[in-house]
This record gives C-alpha cells, structure tokens and sequence, in this order.
C-alpha cells in the first residue's frame, strides 16, 4: 500500500475525534479510571502496612491466615474477584454494589495483599543492628519501631510502591466487564457509534487510550526512578 493511503486512512481513524465530543469523553473515562485507581491505591496503602506489619508476627495462626489470604489474592484473578464481588455479593447478601463500588473493594484486598507483603519484605530488610542500637539507647520496643525502624521502611517501600501502583492503574481496564464507563468502554462506544462512517475508528481510539495508560504509568515510573536516586544520594 503507498504511502499516501497508509497516511490517508491513519487521517480518516482519528478523524473521529473531530465529531461531537468524543475525546473530551475520552479524557472523563480516564478520570474515571484513575479515581478508582487513586481511592484502591489510598487504601491499600493504609490497609497493606497494617496487613505487613501482621505478616512480621510470631504468632503461628495470625502468620498462618495471612499467608493463605496473600496466596488467594496472588492466585485468583482480579477479574473472578470483579465477578464475584459484583455479582456473586448481591445474590448472596443482597448486598447492592455499584460497579465502581465493586473495583474498589476488589482492588483493595488486592492491592493491601501486595501492599502488605512489600511491608514485609522491607520490615524484615532492616538489619538486627538496628534494633541493637535502639536497646542500647534505652528506647522501649514501641519507640524503635516508630522512630528507627519505620522510618526506613517506609523510605525503602516508595520505590517498590510506585511499581504496584502502576499495575493498579492498569489492571482497572478489567472494571469494564462490570459495567463501569471508564476509558475503555467509552472507546469501545466511541468505536460502535462510528462503525460505519469511520471503520478504521479502532486504530485511532485504542491508540489514544495506550497512550493515556503509558502517560500515567510513566509518570509513576518516573517518580520511582527519581526516589531511587534520591535514597542513593
């Protein structure tokens, strides 16, 4: 195919976005996206250092149903988790959850699973020394977890952070299976509007949307690179 028509035919796909207001809708499914993104990651965070820090415990049973919680959050889908909670909640409880109601409650018990295991890898990276050096100083167990240990912890949690947040914000595409209007599903409606006068609309729609998920999920990727290089500093 020449040139001209592979540029012609690119022209005619995001000529779409020239009618009505369909990038504008665009950019509301996006907002859409990323507040239940930002309401997941708000509570997973809070949640997920309380949930890391149960995971520390010597407790055998309290150890033990936190293990098989991280492992069920690691191996069911989020989509199973998406249906059941939205469909499986209502029928069995009669408990009525919007769509955006059911992805947040979802992708927190996700994101407080891989939140919490984070906490706990780096509640268990900080050397023995020091806890050693706390004793020594004559502070109580209480005051060299909040003055000494958190503290690292949570400096050397960031980075890895910004990571799980970054899946977050992509794995919300999956809230469309339960009826939420966010980016993808109005770039799906933006898609069948324009089925017939813009056949190649899907070429431009699904383009603009990466390009919203990479803009997002690079600025995060950014922000980690630079706390990196600040903790080194």
């Amino acid at each position: 195919m020449p040139s001209s028509e592979i540029f012609e035919s690119v022209s005619t796909a995001f000529s779409v976005f020239g009618k009505g207001k369909n990038f504008i809708r665009l950019l509301g499914g996006l907002g859409v996206t990323i507040w239940i993104a930002a309401v997941s990651v708000a509570f997973s965070i809070i949640l997920g250092v309380l949930f890391g820090i149960l995971m520390t415990r010597k407790n055998r049973l309290i150890r033990a149903f936190c293990k098989i919680y991280l492992e069920v959050m690691r191996i069911m889908p989020q989509m199973v988790l998406l249906f059941v909670a939205y469909y499986g909640l209502t029928r069995a409880f009669g408990i009525s959850l919007s769509g955006e109601a059911a992805s947040i409650l979802v992708f927190t018990l996700w994101g407080t699973a891989e939140m919490g295991d984070l906490v706990r890898g780096a509640l268990q990276s900080i050397p023995r020394q020091q806890y050693e050096s706390g004793r020594a100083l004559g502070l109580t167990e209480r005051q060299i977890f909040f003055y000494i240990v958190l503290p690292q912890t949570l400096r050397r949690l960031l980075p890895l952070s910004m990571n799980l947040i970054t899946r977050m914000i992509k794995t919300t595409s999956l809230v469309v299976f339960v009826g939420v209007i966010e980016v993808v599903k109005i770039g799906q409606q933006i898609i069948e509007g324009n089925r017939l006068t813009v056949p190649t609309s899907s070429i431009a729609v699904y383009a603009v949307i990466f390009f919203m998920y990479f803009t997002v999920c690079w600025i995060f990727s950014m922000s980690a690179r630079i706390l990196e290089k600040h903790q080194k500093n």
